[in-house]
């Protein structure tokens, strides 16, 4: 056995280099070709069911509006119920036929039953089902001294996502349709006080790629990662190592430092052309695909950055800190490149 890995060690890398050079080129060619015809002839989503998690606040929100302006029947689902019958209400203003709205916490698993089984029932099918729910943390993974704290981000940002895709899955076979997994630029990025959250979103994209495999076409699986997008997240809003859900506009200083923060209303335009298009994965701003290039090139070098700009010397010291937060408050940036929506610490509470 071991013979044949040390032949395989010494023959895969130039049968693969070799495979490359030889299969990139018309493999480039008929994706470009096949993108065209997508685009071309691009899904119809009006009467389509679409439920949607997290619709209560930013890209659920948004995604909301702008599946309703296309004349999609809508399901929405939150923790939220006073916030998603706001945005049911103008979904409809925008030209939604039909909006239901259900109170749910996707991390419990009866009620990601509930949820498609009530969308089903009232519709009578499911067309899009859009995993969006999640949340975010803001902590050193060694300052949390009970870990367990942090569980609600797994079982919010990746069991919720399981859960519903399992339930709708039968439905949405039998009508050929799509899932739309929120993923994360941080699922590749590994940026500090982010662990759990990184690791959830990371998890997601091993989870829905692998599912691709298993169903094949015969349920669309649009994968995608957001950069910083304007949110609640992007507000402030965060876990707390206390397991407390608190907004944090300083914490989010260091976190998001000196990098523009996405429009929500473009994402979500982005988002649905994407699903329509039955793309295999989308990042938004699309110049946050350079990211996961450097990552893979020079991982050194990007962990170095994240080092010198998001940490602090001692690690003790607080947050506020950082170096990036010190050049985001001397440049005055923070004007240009938060957008006016996150400037206010206010976020939904019902």
């Amino acid at each position: 056995m071991d013979l044949i890995h040390k032949f395989l060690n010494l023959v895969a890398p130039p049968t693969t280099f070799f495979f490359l050079c030889l299969f990139l080129p018309p493999y480039w060619t008929f994706k470009f070709f096949h993108s065209i015809i997508n685009s071309t002839f691009s899904e119809n989503v009006a009467g389509k069911v679409v439920h949607i998690t997290g619709a209560s606040s930013g890209i659920g929100e948004h995604l909301a509006y702008e599946y309703g302006r296309r004349g999609a029947r809508l399901a929405l689902s939150a923790r939220r119920e006073t916030a998603l019958r706001e945005v049911a209400d103008r979904a409809r203003d925008y030209g939604s036929p039909d909006v239901i709205i259900m109170r749910a916490d996707v991390s419990k698993v009866e009620d990601c039953s509930r949820l498609v089984d009530e969308t089903v029932n009232y519709f009578g099918r499911l067309d899009h089902l859009v995993n969006n729910a999640a949340i975010s943390c803001a902590t050193l993974f060694e300052e949390a001294d009970d870990i367990t704290n942090l569980k609600p981000i797994m079982e919010t940002n990746f069991w919720g996502s399981v859960y519903t895709s399992r339930f709708a899955l039968p439905h949405l076979r039998k009508s050929r349709g799509k899932i739309v997994a929120m993923s994360s630029a941080d699922a590749w990025m590994p940026a500090p006080r982010k662990s759990i959250y990184n690791a959830s979103k990371a998890a997601l994209v091993s989870m829905y790629e692998t599912l691709r495999a298993e169903i094949g076409s015969e349920v669309g699986i649009t994968i995608v990662t957001p950069g910083y997008i304007e949110s609640e997240m992007t507000k402030g809003k965060f876990l707390l190592k206390q397991g407390k859900v608190e907004v944090d506009q300083e914490l989010r200083d260091v976190e998001v430092s000196a990098v523009p923060v996405g429009s929500v209303m473009e994402c979500a335009k982005a988002i649905i052309n994407s699903t329509m298009r039955g793309d295999r994965y989308l990042t938004v701003p699309v110049w946050y695909r350079m990211t996961y290039m450097l990552k893979v090139l020079c991982p050194e070098l990007v962990e170095w950055g994240f080092r010198m700009l998001y940490m602090t010397e001692p690690t003790t010291a607080p947050a506020r800190e950082a170096p990036g937060k010190k050049i985001l408050d001397a440049t005055g940036v923070k004007k240009l490149f938060y957008p006016s929506s996150i400037q206010s610490p206010e976020v939904k509470t019902d």
